[in-house]
């Protein structure tokens, strides 16, 4: 039972039902707000450079006291302690090279060719891998039901072998080397599964459910992002061939998939996504430039994805977006994630959505 956040059980149950494309009692919508203004005081850590701002467990710790004082969780939001490592944790885990930065890491690759390139082994000791093991070991021991430990980024796929060889090597790799592409797609799909497994068994809480951090998705069992921002600079038939197997394999391994579908350049792939009937859910982000997520000109794409059977996770929405976009498409597989300005606020848009219904609007 989370402390930070009320009808949490209740909530666990539209998540659950939003995993199926189904509603409980209202559409899946998750609120935060401030508190209070922001404080004038920095952040622990702040001044930290390096590992130590990412790799010290007391630091993350206390990071999450901060936030947990900061935000509120309104409808079926809900407070969680993010693990990564920078977003692609798992290539830290095979070697690739970190570039600590205050916001982020940057990932260097291991491998200065492809064709002779040794198959990767998981090494128990590797250093990024321990401290992922010690920081999540730490905050389900701090968090005493307060807060959830959410999944680390770890990313995979082709997004990870990006990391290990850098991506303009990997391009030429598709073509020059499709096999030991393949190679290492299988050797490292066993390992991510492993340690995803292994987190899991240290995060999971009393019902055997799971978080995974940034998209604030929750589910029983084993659940994961997946994704392949890299698919866009490949043509549908090489990912077809180099991705979507993979994919699959993932999907049918984990309890529930999420994919993080990013770009215009990605929606060349549109027909294997939502063809893969393994693939439970989609969270689509336009990309820079392009019309905010709830912009009617996503709309149809939300309808094809809706019709393909799949679940959506739009973040970022207005809660009059929110609104109309339950008249288009219907509560049913909808999960948003909204702002707002005070806690107050919060509390009514929850109040509002429990009345938004479809309309027949085609």
């Amino acid at each position: 039972m989370l402390t930070w956040v009320q009808g949490w059980e209740k909530s666990k149950l539209r998540h659950q039902a939003w995993w199926q494309g189904e509603v409980v009692d209202r559409v899946l919508i998750q609120v935060f707000a401030p508190k209070k203004k922001a404080s004038a005081d920095k952040l622990v850590g702040e001044e930290t450079e390096g590992e130590k701002l990412w790799l010290d467990p007391g630091h993350r710790l206390a990071e999450m006291e901060k936030s947990l004082e900061t935000f509120y969780y309104a409808g079926d939001a809900f407070p969680y302690l993010n693990t990564s490592l920078g977003p692609g944790t798992f290539s830290l885990f095979l070697g690739a090279r970190p570039e600590f930065k205050p916001n982020t890491v940057w990932y260097h690759p291991c491998y200065q060719n492809i064709a002779t390139a040794s198959l990767p082994v998981f090494d128990e000791q590797n250093k990024y891998w321990q401290a992922t093991i010690s920081l999540c070991t730490a905050a389900v021991k701090h968090s005493q039901g307060r807060y959830l430990v959410a999944y680390p980024d770890l990313i995979e796929n082709l997004d990870t072998l990006a990391s290990l060889f850098g991506t303009e090597q990997l391009l030429h790799g598709l073509i020059d080397y499709p096999e030991k592409i393949h190679q290492f797609q299988t050797t490292i799909l066993p390992i991510y599964l492993d340690c995803h497994r292994r987190i899991y068994e240290i995060i999971k809480d009393q019902q055997g459910g799971s978080c995974f951090s940034h998209f604030s998705v929750y589910g029983y069992g084993r659940i994961a992002k997946l994704q392949c921002d890299f698919s866009a600079m490949i043509s549908p038939r090489m990912f077809e061939e180099f991705v979507l197997p993979y994919l699959d394999q993932q999907c049918q391994a984990l309890d529930h998939t999420v994919y993080h579908w990013d770009g215009p350049g990605a929606l060349q792939h549109e027909k294997f996504l939502l063809s893969l009937r393994s693939l439970q859910a989609v969270q689509w982000t336009p990309g820079a430039g392009q019309p905010g997520v709830g912009e009617e000109k996503w709309w149809p794409l939300y309808r094809r994805v809706r019709q393909a059977g799949k679940s959506l996770l739009l973040m970022g929405v207005t809660a009059r977006q929110a609104e109309r976009l339950v008249e288009y498409l219907g509560p049913e597989g909808l999960n948003f994630l909204v702002s707002a300005d005070t806690p107050e606020q919060a509390d009514q848009i929850v109040r509002q959505a429990a009345s938004w219904q479809k309309k027949r609007l085609w």
